[in-house]
């Protein structure tokens, strides 16, 4: 009785850790082929060339936007609407919303992205205009990705969503080890080999 009873739970275990297991493989498998190619280009960086490409544009804020820009603004406060609305209808700048630091003399703003940086700067005065963009390539914008280096709030949201699926499929992995461990003599000695190796490399090669 006690055996049927052990065997019906193991049943009822096994069968909803493979559900897991499988459907967070699912959801993580394109993501952690993505980590793990992008583990690698981070790791060796210094031998992956990349020759960044260089845009500049420049321009002349109109008139009737010109006097937006000579009101008071306070510190790192955003673009007026308007000026930032004309520049990405003429020129293909999104500065909306972005923070810009404000002088006497003209306003700044920072446009950093995955895989490159840009900026624009407008002279206050005169409403002539200059922006950078540089793009360093596919590598270093999934490297970034990676990283979640100027990637915004939907990608930090994916990420965090990434690591619970993450965390899922490695813990009923760890189950499903475990259940089938005593059929499998080497289970326990690769898990402890991927515990203690990482430790041992740290401890003697990292200071």
């Amino acid at each position: 009785m006690q055996s049927n009873q052990a065997q019906t739970r193991r049943s009822f275990w096994l069968k909803h850790l493979y559900r897991w297991h499988w459907i967070s493989s699912a959801i993580c498998l394109v993501g952690m082929l993505l980590f793990a190619a992008t583990g690698l280009t981070l790791n060796n960086a210094g031998r992956i060339e990349s020759d960044p490409v260089v845009t500049k544009k420049n321009g002349q804020l109109p008139s009737p936007l010109l006097s937006k820009l000579q009101q008071t603004h306070g510190d790192n406060a955003p673009l007026p609407t308007a000026v930032a609305s004309w520049m990405a209808g003429a020129l293909g700048i999104e500065a909306a919303g972005r923070v810009a630091e404000w002088s006497d003399d003209e306003v700044y703003v920072s446009l950093p992205r995955p895989g490159g940086d840009a900026w624009v700067v407008i002279d206050r005065a005169s409403g002539e205009l200059h922006y950078e963009l540089t793009e360093r390539g596919w590598v270093s914008y999934f490297n970034d990705l990676h990283k979640g280096r100027n990637t915004g709030m939907a990608w930090s949201w994916f990420l965090d969503a990434f690591s619970v699926m993450a965390l899922v499929f490695s813990m009923t992995g760890l189950c499903l080890l475990h259940m089938h461990a005593g059929n499998r003599p080497f289970t326990w000695p690769l898990v402890g080999l991927g515990l203690i190796l990482p430790w041992v490399l740290a401890i003697l090669f990292i200071h």
